[in-house]
């Protein structure tokens, strides 16, 4: 069976795909979900993570997908169908291959990540007792993992989007997103959500996400 006859039949038997954005911690998934909602797309969020210094443009969190690893039923994720979900890397494997899924993926240098949640933890008063070179290896190993899921479970679809790409040519990004999720999106609203002076002023900390 063809990878089209393949989507055509799930989509028939499973429904439409949960477009889910997707990555390391701190490696701007916020951004991409804030697209998304800009482009039309109907966004699943709680709202308990309120924006704040390290956030100033919010979270577009669920709490309940935090749990994704313990729960054993996991049929309300089908109320996210033909919506945007933020899921982190770590947890796509808990992802019931009963649905469709459309997976924004977004990577950023890892170098970057690290100082990002060093800043946030310093902000909030925390501490983290792990190396940073054991945490970069925890990074990677989490990164192929989550790209093995991606690329071998016939219940996703991945577009791998770059951070610095989406801030240097927000346009370009919205469009590819667009494309990829059917081409019905508005990207120049997209785009213009895109914040590339947040970057450049904390680039150095790297603090935004």
């Amino acid at each position: 069976m063809t990878s089209a006859l393949r989507r055509l039949y799930r989509r028939l038997r499973y429904g439409e795909p949960i477009v889910v954005v997707s990555g390391l911690p701190r490696s701007g998934t916020s951004m991409l979900m804030k697209m998304l909602e800009a482009g039309g797309v109907p966004i699943v969020t709680d709202g308990l993570r309120t924006a704040d210094e390290d956030n100033p443009k919010g979270y577009y969190e669920l709490e309940r997908v935090k749990n994704l690893a313990e729960e054993t039923d996991r049929s309300w994720l089908a109320e996210a169908r033909g919506k945007g979900i933020k899921v982190i890397s770590f947890l796509l494997r808990s992802l019931p291959t009963d649905l469709n899924y459309r997976v924004i993926f977004v990577r950023r240098d890892i170098a970057e990540i690290l100082a990002s949640q060093k800043k946030m933890l310093t902000r909030r008063g925390e501490t983290d007792d792990t190396a940073p070179e054991r945490m970069r290896q925890h990074f990677e190993d989490d990164l192929w993992r989550a790209r093995y899921q991606l690329t071998h479970r016939p219940c996703f679809e991945m577009l791998e989007v770059q951070y610095t790409d989406i801030l240097a040519r927000p346009l370009e990004g919205a469009q590819r997103v667009s494309a990829f999720l059917g081409g019905h999106l508005d990207a120049e609203a997209m785009a213009a959500v895109v914040d590339p002076q947040l970057y450049r002023n904390r680039a150095s900390a790297g603090s935004s996400k």
